[in-house]
């Protein structure tokens, strides 16, 4: 590897260039790409026994408390998954469903005697497992799910229904052949002496699917999804429940339990912090998917830009070669400005598992502010980086014409798999929204689960007090920030402390005239209030699209001033550049029609970027080289004979 491609690998790895170095060789010994023309049943079988080879490697495990047999290190295993997609996206997923989700709902959710019974058989892979969430009727809405969970206290066990075919559990992971036992999120029905059963919001129950020969249990229906868009290593099944009993401890109680005559208690009384403060544990999934995604994106980019420096088209003036493909303008713009992007989003992704691991991973109990600043940026790096990872994916097949259509190139199999990425662990629309949200609302609890109607009520009588909740600026930001406020001539757009400002004023005027626009439901009955608040949303979009574009350019503008060496800064610098530029350029109307920059100005926004293109083109192999993919794994017959 080239020496700036070597350099370039160390700023993008950053504080995780050891997890990601161990299982860059621990691909090269055991990763096996993705082969589509396997039957739906040899792709599972072979991603099972992929799943138990890599519980022998001890990356699962690190994800895990050392009480629970693991390291207590989380971002090593978020780390580790990521890198996964490299090899198999299957693997990735059906690796984040068994330790991540499934895994991780009962050490997060669970007591001492859930870990003890359950977690050694977890992690040793012995213990195969499903996260039992989505509902045919209910995905994004979590807490309209539909299973009961209701408390008999004559026999001490709480009996799991599915009470109308909405109420289906559906798409999950496991459950079509591997799973044995479910972690089921369901409405839990209980009443104490002489109350009546009522609801007390959803709660995970782990339930037993089924015997040791793979039979279903007694009152539990599975059945296949079959064949997929993607991702069919992944044995997604669906789980039908006809009054199924299980022992009242098979609650997992972290947060809510119920004793033997039905009395529900709780240390969180408010019911919509208690359900929030239980799914703020399991973020770690959408995290786990933001990195997958980025990873997903720099694998097709590494495989179209290698294409474009071997492949040539059109005869050059004077000249009897053709000329390459990456020497056009029109090919640079197409996967230059994404590859900036995807630096952006890998170095952003470094900081978010870092925060994630200083959060939960002490075992301390989280600070709830912090927490739910987590969960907000984590929702929207998610949104933004699948996004980000199918237009790429996509773009770089395209890119490479007829060859990128063929299987054998990998691109086709890499973009159906990473699709449902898009609402996987959250409908990317959905996320955006809960970004937008949190920073209206200034991440009030009071807030949190409102329906549209108390979300508009909360809105326009606090907005006075509306701020924009920022994530922690370093000082270096903050300082370019600042210099930027001078008056005069317009800034250079290649001065970063310009770009943080505009990214910055941008996120805060939407915050404000979404604010603004919510003062008509102030006085409005229910349905006005609703049709006020509807007729917001695109707003609402946009302002946490916004919020996350400024935090990703915050990370990089961050990493790059810690970068030593002058001529690999130079050029992460131009990167830099490129990644906020593109960001203007694809807001230019907004930027526009909002003043903030002039029909001069905004035409040399794309100006600049072609200028960057140009400069970054002699170091295109360097910048694919820098993500460090095994050669092995590139190996695909439209690059044969490429080095």
């Amino acid at each position: 590897m080239a020496d700036l491609a070597t350099s370039l690998r160390t700023a993008l790895d950053g504080p995780y260039a050891a997890v990601r170095d161990n299982t860059r060789d621990q691909l090269v010994k055991t990763g096996v790409l993705t082969d589509p023309t396997l039957s739906l049943d040899e792709q599972r079988t072979r991603t099972r026994e992929a799943l138990m080879a890599l519980a022998s490697t001890g990356l699962p495990a690190a994800g895990f408390a050392t009480a629970h047999g693991g390291e207590g290190d989380v971002a090593a295993t978020l780390i580790g998954f990521e890198m996964l997609v490299h090899s198999d996206v299957s693997l990735m997923v059906k690796a984040g469903v068994q330790w991540g989700l499934f895994g991780g709902a009962i050490e997060n959710l669970g007591t001492e005697r859930h870990h003890n019974r359950y977690l050694p058989g977890v992690v040793t892979g012995d213990l195969l497992g499903c996260f039992a969430m989505t509902e045919t009727g209910h995905g994004s809405d979590v807490q309209s799910l539909e299973t009961t969970a209701t408390y008999d206290a004559a026999t001490g066990e709480f009996v799991i229904d599915s009470p109308t075919p909405s109420a289906r559990k559906d798409y999950i992971g496991g459950a079509a052949h591997d799973a044995t036992l479910a972690a089921v999120f369901a409405q839990l029905v209980t009443a104490g002496p002489g109350e009546t059963p009522e609801s007390k919001g959803v709660h995970c129950v782990l339930v037993p699917i089924r015997d040791a020969a793979g039979a279903d249990l007694p009152g539990v229906t599975t059945s296949d999804c079959g064949v997929k868009g993607g991702l069919n290593g992944v044995d997604n099944g669906r789980i039908v429940f006809d009054q199924v009993r299980v022992p009242r401890e098979n609650l997992l109680d972290q947060y809510a339990s119920v004793a033997e005559d039905g009395t529900y208690t709780s240390p969180i009384e408010n019911p919509n912090r208690r359900f929030f403060t239980m799914l703020g544990t399991l973020i770690r999934g959408r995290v786990s998917i933001a990195g997958a995604a980025g990873a997903a994106a720099r694998h097709a980019l590494a495989l179209a830009v290698r294409y474009a420096l071997e492949r040539r088209q059109f005869g050059a003036p004077d000249s009897d070669e053709e000329v390459l493909l990456m020497d056009y303008r029109t090919h640079q713009r197409r996967l230059l400005p994404a590859l900036a992007r995807s630096y952006a989003l890998q170095i952003a992704q470094n900081d978010l598992v870092t925060t994630l691991a200083r959060i939960q991973g002490g075992g301390a109990p989280a600070d709830p502010k912090e927490q739910r600043d987590l969960e907000a940026l984590a929702a929207g790096v998610k949104a933004y980086a699948t996004a980000h990872a199918t237009s790429t994916i996509q773009e770089c097949r395209e890119a490479c014409g007829g060859a990128g259509y063929m299987a054998a190139n990998r691109l086709t199999s890499l973009r159906a798999d990473i699709d449902v990425f898009t609402t996987f662990e959250g409908d990317n629309t959905v996320l955006m929204q809960l970004v937008g949200k949190e920073l209206l609302t200034g991440y009030a609890d009071e807030v949190r689960g409102l329906d549209p109607v108390g979300m508009a009520s909360f809105a326009v009588s606090n907005a006075a007090e509306v701020v924009l909740e920022r994530t922690p600026v370093a000082p270096l930001v903050a300082r370019l920030r600042d210099a930027s406020k001078r008056d005069g001539d317009e800034p250079d757009l290649l001065d970063r402390g310009t770009q943080i400002s505009l990214l910055t004023d941008r996120e805060e005027h939407l915050l404000e005239t979404l604010a603004r626009r919510m003062q008509a439901a102030r006085k409005a009955s229910g349905a006005e209030a609703f049709t006020a608040f509807n007729r917001a949303q695109d707003h609402l979009v946009h302002l946490g699209r916004a919020h996350v574009e400024r935090v990703v350019l915050e990370s990089f503008v961050t990493a790059v001033a810690e970068v030593e060496d002058e001529h690999t800064r130079t050029v992460l610098d131009a990167v830099c550049d490129l990644y906020a530029l593109s960001v203007v350029e694809q807001d230019k109307s907004w930027f526009l029609e909002h003043r903030r920059l002039s029909v001069g100005r905004a035409k040399n926004v794309t100006t600049s970027i072609n200028a960057l293109c140009e400069r970054l083109r002699p170091h295109a192999r360097d910048l694919v080289d820098a993500f460090g993919i095994p050669d092995s794994l590139l190996e695909v017959e439209m690059l044969d004979g490429v080095e």
